[in-house]
């Protein structure tokens, strides 16, 4: 367990300890191939003393497992809004209080439509529902194959989370699963880090 997570690390010069120490950070995973980078992100906000908390939806998890992220960020993995370990607290509101800041990554073309259509019926969506994105910033990064990111209907959704007061970290260009290079790939670690790291300061 050790040696993956010192694989899934980035450089420490990266994580400035100062803004993410003690802070309670939701990471809000959704089904896309570039999961797999956000375990990076997870690991160096745990060593930095964060507050990590994950929650995946149903299709995240065919992608990388939850016990990845449970053993990156030590506490219990969030993947069903039927979750519910207090009685008298529903698991998502219990969840969504009191956060300095939220990423959701990838954020996927399907994920982003069911956020700017107010969806609260997974993992992430019911989270999210329940934050108040006046007083926590809401980070989305988009992550699709370029013909997605294209989709006028993507550009409608896009205007509607910015609208409803999301902020959003603008995909990289480059090499994607689908074997061709374009606009909406995920942004590395050590940027998605950053982004955060801003809202925060």
């Amino acid at each position: 367990m050790s040696d993956s997570s010192q694989e899934n690390s980035p450089p420490e010069s990266l994580v400035d300890r100062s803004v993410f120490e003690g802070r309670r950070i939701l990471i809000g995973i959704c089904g896309g191939i570039a999961a797999y980078k956000v375990a990076s992100v997870v690991s160096a906000l745990a060593q930095a003393d964060a507050e990590v908390i994950v929650a995946m939806t149903v299709s995240a998890t065919r992608f990388v497992t939850p016990l990845t992220f449970q053993a990156l960020s030590g506490r219990s993995v969030f993947t069903s809004q039927w979750d519910q370990f207090e009685a008298a607290d529903p698991q998502h509101v219990r969840l969504a209080t009191s956060l300095d800041a939220v990423l959701v990554a990838p954020c996927t073309m399907n994920s982003l439509a069911r956020i700017a259509g107010g969806f609260a019926d997974d993992a992430v969506t019911s989270v999210l529902s329940a934050i108040d994105r006046s007083v926590t910033p809401v980070l989305l990064a988009p992550s699709m194959n370029a013909e997605m990111w294209a989709q006028p209907a993507t550009r409608r959704n896009l205007d509607l989370v910015q609208a409803d007061g999301y902020r959003l970290i603008e995909p990289g260009v480059g090499w994607q699963a689908c074997r061709r290079s374009g606009a909406g790939r995920l942004p590395e670690p050590e940027m998605l880090l950053r982004a955060i790291s801003k809202v925060l300061g």
